[in-house]
């Protein structure tokens, strides 16, 4: 038995001895330090809220849920914070990758840092550049809209940037409101459920499949009959032998 969560209950299912395994469906969270991108993954995975998170070194989180009624696994990578330079914005490698790596991006700003907010159009460009022609889908996250008193962004600006990005916008807050981080991932990962998994996933998973069925005991081997007849003989000769002894 194997423990699944559906996004509302957590319920058992009984796992088939060779099951096709799940597709699984990658998200990179993005955004500036501080903005809240742990603590809205962990959210998001666990319903759990924790204020305090040592430095982000990008740390992957994967999960089985229930997505519409299809088994899947969703990895989601946390990305160290970008930061703002004279140049231009200091990105770390490791989110150039993720990008790469990943179905869709989330991008983060915190509504309490203007600075936050002014990083996301250039790291939309960055994914526009990384994704190519295969560009993954973007969702724009506001994060600590529970902050009132210490808002610097106005709640009129993340809409219109991501009218002008062209990606869905939530303003959200991971400490506060489990609802609204999970409807913003959950929309989001309905989405890909939809999308026809990439070519090579598709071949992965039939290769796997293909192994598991040679490597399948439902079919036992039958004996060798020549085995069988050989061990027959020896009982009918051993039966035999006995029969003599005992009238000597």
């Amino acid at each position: 038995m194997r423990l699944i969560q559906n996004m509302t209950t957590i319920a058992e299912y009984a796992v088939p001895e060779y099951s096709v395994p799940n597709r699984v469906i990658k998200i990179a969270v993005i955004g500036g330090s501080g903005v809240g991108k742990t603590a809205l993954v962990v959210r998001f995975l666990t319903r759990r809220f924790i204020g305090d998170y040592e430095r982000n070194a990008g740390n992957l989180y994967s999960r089985e849920v229930q997505v519409d009624g299809e088994q899947v696994t969703i990895q989601v990578q946390d990305t160290p914070g970008v930061e703002m330079a004279d140049n231009g914005i200091s990105l770390p490698d490791h989110v150039t990758c993720s990008i790469q790596w990943a179905d869709a991006v989330v991008l983060v700003y915190s509504v309490t840092d203007c600075r936050s907010f002014d990083l996301i159009d250039q790291l939309h460009q960055l994914v526009v550049r990384a994704g190519g022609t295969n560009m993954p889908p973007v969702i724009l996250l506001a994060n600590k809209a529970d902050l009132l008193h210490l808002r610097r962004v106005d709640s009129q600006q993340g809409p219109l940037l991501a009218g002008k990005l062209g990606c869905s916008f939530y303003e959200v807050s991971a400490s506060e409101d489990y609802s609204q981080v999970h409807g913003a991932f959950h929309r989001l990962c309905c989405q890909l459920a939809k999308q026809p998994p990439p070519a090579s996933n598709s071949s992965n998973i039939s290769a796997s499949a293909a192994t598991e069925k040679r490597r399948s005991p439902l079919i036992p081997r039958p004996k060798s009959p020549n085995m069988q007849d050989l061990k027959r003989r020896f009982k009918q000769a051993l039966s035999a032998k006995v029969r003599t002894v005992t009238s000597v």
